[in-house]
């Protein structure tokens, strides 16, 4: 059985869509990529992989920094991608992945197909992995990649906090949760 843990990026300096297209951390949040590395050091000698985005860079940075390693840059575990002409990026994530409380979930399966070959496509990558890993990526490609173990339809099965650490468990080729990691506490999904 191969541990999986996911980690979502740390509180970045700016929100989605704004000026910044890829921004690193807050102060707030090199504060939780530096928690998130100490809880991560009593899970054993983990193999790194991250998202190619700052703002999973940064919070990868203090874990690799303890144990000496380089994390593996994965682009299949980035962020989500908007098709070409949408304006507002923020507005698309809530019209597709909405999270907040009381709204309706979507479904995969009424998604744009590139969204599902998308989610399909994370899940795979992650599923290909064959030892104890930490996976430094984002609120839409952990909710897949869980959707995907949970082997639920709807496109947002939970709302990780930011640095919070979810544990999978791969085993022949199927994803199980083990546990979820720490709920956000505000609609703020940056």
């Amino acid at each position: 059985m191969t541990r999986l843990f996911l980690i979502r990026h740390a509180e970045p300096a700016a929100s989605w869509g704004g000026a910044d297209a890829d921004p690193g951390l807050s102060e707030k949040g090199a504060a939780q990529a530096a928690a998130a590395a100490e809880a991560l050091a009593g899970l054993g000698d983990l193999d790194l992989v991250c998202s190619p985005m700052l703002r999973c860079r940064e919070t990868a940075a203090p874990y690799e920094a303890m144990r000496g390693k380089t994390a593996l840059i994965e682009p299949h575990v980035s962020e989500v991608v908007a098709p070409a002409g949408v304006a507002d990026r923020p507005a698309w994530l809530r019209a597709n992945f909405p999270w907040g409380d009381g709204v309706a979930r979507r479904r995969w399966g009424d998604a744009d197909p590139a969204l599902r070959a998308w989610r399909d496509d994370v899940a795979a990558t992650i599923a290909r992995l064959r030892r104890d890993t930490a996976v430094f990526s984002h609120f839409i490609a952990l909710n897949a990649i869980v959707g995907v173990a949970m082997e639920s339809e709807q496109t947002i099965v939970f709302r990780p906090g930011h640095a919070s650490i979810t544990e999978l468990a791969l085993s022949d080729g199927r994803l199980r949760v083990v546990k979820l990691g720490a709920e956000m506490q505000s609609a703020d999904v940056r």
